[in-house]
């Protein structure tokens, strides 16, 4: 194959332009599954393989014939790769319809930040319960979990509300927890 491939190069570097399109033939499959396997894209992928054999026949003459070709065009058609990649801006857009879909676009596959309706949907029962169990707590204990859980006040604003000191509020607060906790233990 490769005294073939040498015969060829020869026959280029004469002037025989067609000899070139057998070497094409030869190594057009793997120069494409190459690029392919690094882009990952059909397209990019032809392109690049055909931007490969086109610089392989500008360059001809800078080869070195005592070396393998199919090195050579490997370490091209490679080297065309890697720049592309580097070069690469995302070619996808969050506006861009998705392929095979109507109306959707890449928007739908972005994480959303609000939970899913069957969550919301639990989360809504569980607070509901939740609700309902602190009804149930003695006034003082719900007082100071109400303050403090569900309207988010300091221990300091809840001991001026309910002019209590502070201590006083924070045993309250752990005995309601302790008290909310048991009945909540079925959960």
């Amino acid at each position: 194959m490769d005294v073939l491939i040498k015969e060829r190069i020869n026959q280029v570097l004469k002037g025989d332009h067609n000899a070139f399109g057998e070497i094409v033939e030869i190594y057009k499959d793997k120069v494409f599954q190459i690029c392919f396997r690094m882009l990952g894209n059909r397209q990019e992928a032809e392109d690049l393989a055909q931007e490969a054999f086109v610089r392989a026949f500008v360059n001809i003459r800078s080869f070195n014939i005592q070396m393998k070709f199919s090195t050579w065009l490997y370490r091209i058609a490679t080297n065309l790769c890697i720049d592309r990649l580097r070069k690469k801006k995302p070619d996808y857009y969050l506006d861009a319809e998705v392929a095979g879909t109507e109306g959707l676009n890449m928007y739908s596959h972005v994480a959303s930040d609000m939970a899913k309706p069957e969550e919301e949907v639990e989360s809504l029962e569980l607070q509901e319960t939740i609700q309902v169990e602190i009804m149930k707590l003695p006034e003082k204990y719900r007082s100071v979990i109400v303050l403090k859980y569900i309207e988010e006040l300091s221990l300091k604003e809840i001991s001026e509300i309910l002019d209590l000191p502070v201590g006083t509020v924070k045993t309250r607060i752990h005995r309601g927890r302790e008290a909310l906790r048991k009945q909540l233990r079925h959960l």
